[in-house]
């Protein structure tokens, strides 16, 4: 190859492909429109108490005994894992005026939840680490990607101080949700017409979701014989579960019922006094004993969702690989968790659909495994 692969996006599928292709020797470079690499895995912590632990924004969890890539992964970059924290009786929320009910929680023997210490941050950080850092450029929004009859790429991205710079690449991998393919990036020649069209509908994974964690001394309900996990058909959160880390501190984390639109006009105070009300008429008084609480609202984040995301995640089918098809074909691959059809909104999708891009790079540039 005589020019870099360009990779346009730092969440997990581009850090993994640039580390793969790394690895290979291949040249590549990262634009990133973030100030962060991440992607929709944030993981935060209360300022000035890292004591407290990290808490996850984003995903969470994966599942060892189906989800091999990660497992892998994991193992390769030393990292360390716990069990989701489920002992213990979960509680159900149906009416307002009545108290929740307290019920047995039933365990599959043979499915664990795993979350890794220190947030999934630390997935991230890990694969950072594997990669040159000066390949990685943030807030550099890709704006266009042409392609000359020659079949030369050339990359436009907007950079932070308001200039423009110009790169050139041999291949692009559009490692973002494909609806900000679709609506932010424009492309000379145009895309085909059908390939538009599956990466219009292709909703990006967890867009229309807010998450909150609220972070206590200790885990306390656990005292009270209460697993964390709670579901509720009143809200505003529907479903509760233990953020808490593997030792120290306690957290609650919950993904709300609300709709995207309705959280906008209700707005961010309101809502989590909502929350923490909830949380004391849940698991009682001590609920409201707060140490920080954090809230993202991914359906506000313009660098994860566009306006069709805003409404409740149906159309499962639609994951998978986009067809490209035409003067386009070995030029761009996507990747990303919704570019994978069988484990499409989980990190194991992301990998999964980093290295199959990987793989098409390879083939591209003739170079064994």
């Amino acid at each position: 190859m005589n020019n870099p692969v360009i990779i346009v996006g730092a969440g997990l599928s581009g850090l993994r492909a640039a580390s793969l292709l790394t690895k290979q020797g291949i040249e590549c470079r990262v634009l990133e429109a973030r100030d962060r690499i991440g992607g929709r895995i944030l993981s935060t912590s209360v300022p000035n108490r890292p004591d407290l632990g990290k808490f996850d924004l984003g995903p969470t969890w994966f599942w060892p005994q189906s989800e091999s890539h990660i497992v892998n992964l994991v193992k390769e970059l030393n990292l360390e894992t716990f069990v989701q924290y489920n002992e213990g009786d979960i509680l159900l929320e149906r009416f307002q005026i009545k108290p929740p009910e307290r019920c047995v929680l039933q365990e599959s023997s043979d499915e664990k939840w795993l979350r890794l210490t220190g947030g999934v941050q630390s997935l991230i950080d890990a694969l950072a680490e594997t990669i040159p850092s000066e390949i990685v450029e943030l807030e550099t929004r890709v704006k266009k990607i042409q392609l000359n009859e020659a079949g030369d790429i050339t990359v436009e991205a907007d950079l932070a101080d308001g200039k423009r710079k110009k790169i050139l690449a041999d291949a692009v991998i559009l490692a973002l949700p494909p609806r900000l393919v679709a609506n932010h990036i424009e492309f000379s020649p145009f895309l085909p017409p059908n390939l538009i069209t599956d990466i219009g509908k292709k909703p990006t994974w967890m867009a229309e979701q807010a998450k909150v964690v609220a972070v206590y001394d200790r885990p306390f309900w656990r005292e009270l014989g209460l697993s964390g996990y709670a579901l509720s058909a009143v809200g505003p959160l529907q479903e509760i579960y233990d953020a808490s880390p593997n030792k120290g501190s306690g957290a609650l984390f919950g993904f709300f019922g609300l709709p995207a639109d309705t959280r906008k006009k209700m707005g961010q105070d309101k809502i989590l006094k909502l929350v923490v009300d909830q949380l004391v008429k849940l698991f009682g008084s001590e609920a409201e004993n707060v140490q920080d609480i954090f809230y993202k609202d991914w359906s506000r984040d313009a660098e994860t969702a566009v306006e069709e995301d805003f409404s409740p995640l149906k159309n499962y089918q639609s994951y998978g690989q986009p067809p490209v098809e035409g003067v386009w074909k070995k030029k761009i691959i996507f990747a990303g968790t919704e570019t994978n059809s069988q484990y499409s909104g989980h990190l194991e999708g992301a990998l999964q659909s980093a290295e199959q891009a990987v793989f098409e790079i390879i083939n591209l540039n003739n170079k064994p495994l």
